[in-house]
Formats: C-alpha cells, sequence, structure tokens
C-alpha cells in the first residue's frame, strides 16, 4: 500500500532562510506512555508572541520522522515551529495501538497543552494537519475541542465504518494489509477483539461500535474551525466521499482539494507536492496567522488534473455530474469461489469523467450459500480498476444495488467498460485484492439483467 507518508519521507529538503535540526525529545502523557515526537522551529527570534506551530500526526504504521521532511521543506521556512510524535503503538512511543481511539484524543490534548506552555511558541496560533490514520486524530480532536486555529485533515475518514465496509462488506484484503502495518501484539484489547468482523464481514456490530467513536461523521455541522479538507481523487481506501461529505456539512470556513494523493492507487507524484503544500501554507497563514491573503475568497472546490499536468479546475460549488445508465442483460451462473460474471459495454460520447454515486443494480436468483456480490469496474486493457464496490445479499433472489466507491477517473473516448461481477475482487485482477473474503466453494447464483449507472463530470476535466 503505497501510503501518503512514505511520499513525504521521500521529499527532497531544499535550503531555507529559517534553516533548523528537529529536536528529538520525549513528552510523556498522563498515564505515562512516553510519546516519542521531534520539535522542528525556525532560527532565529520568535516573533511576539511566539511561533506559530503546526502539530502534524503520521499515517498507520508511520512515524514522526516521516513529517520532518515536510516540515524542514515547507513549515519551517515559511516561519512555523512544527510538532510530531509517534502515535502510541506506533515507533519509539510506547502504549496500544488505539486507531483513533479515546486516548489518542487524549493525548492530542496534552501534546497541545505541551507545546503552548513553551515561551517561544504561540499561545493560540496552533495548526494541525493529519494524515490518513493521523487525519483522524485530527478530526477527533477537534470535535473533542482541541482550540486549533485551522485544520488540515488529508486522505482520511469521516465514517470508518462506511469507509471499511461499505454496505456491509469489509474490504477485507485492504483491511488485512492495513492490520499487518501494526504487529497485533501492539493493539489495544478493543481493536483486537473487532479484527475478525473487519476481516469476515461478521459480527458486523463491533465495527459499527469501533467507528462510532472513531468517527467526526454525526458532527460534521458543530465544526466551525476553518478547514481546508484534503483527498485522493482515486484511493481506494478513503474514497471522495468521504470528504465530500464533510465539504457539504461543514458550517465554517472550508475548502477542498482532490489531487493524486493518497492510497492505492493513487500515484502521489512528486511534481504536485508542492502544490498541495501552497495550499495548505496559505491556509495557515490567513486563518492561523491572520494574513489577508484572500484565500477564503477563493473558490472552495480544486480538481488537480489526472494524470497530473501542473494544472487544476477549480469550482465555487460542487462540480455539476450527470448519470448516464446502461444495461448489461444477459443470464449467467457462477459457482465457487472463482466464479464470475464479465460483461462490457461502450459508452457513447466522451472523454468521460467519473465523479459521484455511480452504482450497479443486479438482478439475482437462486443464491445457495452466496451471501455477498463484489463489483469491479474498469476500463478494458487497464489493469487498475476504475472503481469497486461490494454488498451483502439478504435473501436468495431479487435485485441488489451495489453502490461503488467515488473515484474521480478520466475515461477516453471510445474506451470499452468492463464489470467484473464475483464474491471477491480477483474476479478482475490476480493482484486486485481489496475484497478478498470468498464464497464457500459450493456456493451458487445466477445474475441476470445488470444495469451500470455512471456519474460523470458534466465536462470533464483531465485531458
Amino acid at each position: 500500500m503505497a501510503l501518503l507518508a512514505t511520499a513525504l519521507a521521500a521529499l527532497a529538503l531544499g535550503g531555507s532562510a529559517f534553516a533548523a535540526t528537529p529536536q528529538q525529545l520525549t513528552i510523556t502523557a498522563s498515564d505515562g506512555t512516553a510519546l516519542a515526537c521531534s520539535l522542528t522551529e525556525p532560527d532565529g527570534t520568535p516573533p511576539a508572541g511566539g511561533w506559530p506551530a503546526v502539530m502534524a500526526f503520521h499515517g498507520l504504521g508511520g512515524k514522526h520522522q516521516d513529517l520532518e521532511p515536510a516540515a524542514l521543506t515547507y513549515f519551517v521556512p515559511a516561519g512555523y515551529a512544527v510538532l510530531a510524535c509517534d502515535a502510541r503503538g506506533h515507533g519509539t512511543s510506547s502504549g496500544a495501538f488505539g486507531l483513533d481511539g479515546p486516548r489518542y484524543v487524549l493525548d492530542t490534548k496534552e501534546l497541545f497543552a505541551w507545546l503552548t506552555a513553551r515561551p517561544e511558541i504561540s499561545d493560540t496560533q496552533i495548526g494541525a494537519v493529519g494524515i490518513s490514520l493521523g487525519g483522524g486524530a485530527v478530526w477527533n480532536a477537534t470535535v473533542a475541542g482541541v482550540p486549533f486555529k485551522a485544520i488540515v485533515p488529508a486522505v482520511t475518514w469521516t465514517n470508518l465504518a462506511t469507509a471499511l465496509a461499505p454496505q456491509g462488506l469489509s474490504k477485507s484484503g485492504l483491511v488485512q494489509l492495513l492490520a499487518a502495518l501494526v504487529p497485533q501484539s501492539r493493539w489495544d484489547p478493543d481493536l483486537l477483539a473487532a479484527a475478525p468482523a473487519l476481516s469476515t464481514s461478521t459480527n458486523m456490530a463491533t465495527l459499527t461500535a469501533i467507528g462510532a467513536s472513531r468517527s467526526v461523521a454525526p458532527k460534521l455541522a458543530s465544526i466551525t474551525t476553518p478547514t481546508l479538507l484534503m483527498q485522493g481523487r482515486h484511493d481506494f481506501l478513503f474514497d471522495i466521499d468521504q470528504a465530500l461529505r464533510a465539504y457539504k456539512k461543514l458550517t465554517g470556513p472550508k475548502a477542498l482539494y482532490l489531487g493524486d494523493l493518497g492510497h492505492s492507487p493513487a500515484p502521489n507524484p512528486a511534481e504536485e507536492q508542492a502544490t498541495f503544500y501552497k495550499a495548505i501554507l496559505n491556509w495557515f497563514d490567513h486563518f492561523v496567522r491572520g494574513v489577508p491573503n484572500g484565500v477564503e475568497k477563493q473558490p472552495g472546490i480544486v480538481l488537480a488534473h489526472d494524470p497530473w499536468d501542473g494544472k487544476t479546475t477549480s469550482y465555487t460549488t460542487l462540480p455539476q455530474t450527470k448519470t448516464i445508465s446502461v444495461a448489461l442483460p444477459g443470464t449467467t451462473t457462477m459457482s465457487g469461489a472463482t466464479g464470475k460474471v464479465v460483461r462490457s459495454v461502450r459508452v457513447t460520447g466522451g472523454p468521460h469523467e467519473t465523479f459521484g454515486d455511480t452504482a450497479l443494480t443486479v438482478s439475482y436468483s437462486g443464491a445457495k450459500s452466496w451471501d455477498r456480490l463484489v463489483a469491479v469496474l474498469a476500463i478494458s486493457g487497464n489493469s487498475t480498476p476504475i472503481t469497486e464496490g461490494g454488498v451483502k445479499l439478504g435473501s436468495a433472489s431479487g435485485t441488489a444495488t451495489i453502490k461503488l466507491m467515488d473515484e474521480a477517473v478520466r475515461i477516453p473516448t471510445g474506451k470499452k467498460l468492463v464489470v467484473y461481477l464475483s464474491s471477491t475482487s480477483l474476479a478482475q485482477d490476480p493482484a486486485d485484492a481489496l475484497y478478498l473474503a470468498a464464497v464457500q466453494p459450493g456456493a451458487q447464483i445466477t445474475i441476470g439483467r445488470t444495469t451500470l449507472h455512471l456519474s460523470v463530470l458534466t465536462k470533464a476535466v483531465s485531458r
């Protein structure tokens, strides 16, 4: 899994008028847990009131050193101090990994208090940026009342349950991959108890409970902290909807940047980093430091082109979309874990660019021990899917609606679209391990008429 933190760690370090060296230190939490951290400050005399600062939070399986290149390359040269720490259960911090549980919120409160108590740091001019797991920490701390002046939750979730198991079917292969990033010997008991449900899509009430205490979705309307959301346009862990729902509900100043950053299959081009870090700095300059740079007057939504070409398209409101519905007729019976149905269609016009809520409606019958359907939508000849989705079935026959992840992908003119239906995503490609938990060998189901409801931008922006 190409995590964004890996891309950050690979940033080249540039020269700076505020040359600095990260100070490695240990901060002890109130329960005695030792948190490994670094504090990077600009050289020279702090301004009146102290340096404005950024608290930075790394991704799953990461460490605070992953964030130091960004601190040295972007934030410190702009006059910000940066505090970054290994989350408990990560790196050389002690404590148990809790997937942004309540103890993580308390850690953030205590780290904020530690930082603002330093005489060279401002008491009030503190922003926060978090990547993936760290983005969840930023959201949860903000809801809990940590007084950040501005936040940037990046490539993260607002509803953890729907991110990991949309429509009640776990992204089992991805969950297993993520779980391996932190040894289970470091997990807290609640998370360990939920692990089987995450992998098998059974006892989903456990996942719902875990997700509820770690998700801001029900509380978004209460957040007035200026928020710059950053999300990947092609990310199979946290899709565009995780950020788009937040953008719709937030009541304070807000903006949304959608780019080629994120989790697999996002390419994370190094050339794009300067663009999105400029957006972050402009956001912090205005809302943390009070610089009148006009960022609050700019269009709220920015969509980077795919592949990255150095250009973006801005929208003052949500991008307009249209739905193209096409029938995929036929009747096919599939059996066992490797059974699959493949249907294809050419969508007229184009080029098209997917955006919004694409779905498949599937007529099925004769389901015997077949309790799930996984759908993969791909461009013919391209091994990387456009999007995927899955749903648990509740009866032996009927019509299932499979909601596919909200991904922004260009479909060239004249290209054939291929839909794969099975119990796993392996039906599309042996390397596509998003949905791995399969039906039993003797399972069977008959797939009838299928309709693709393809949501695309009214006008494609990528060329």
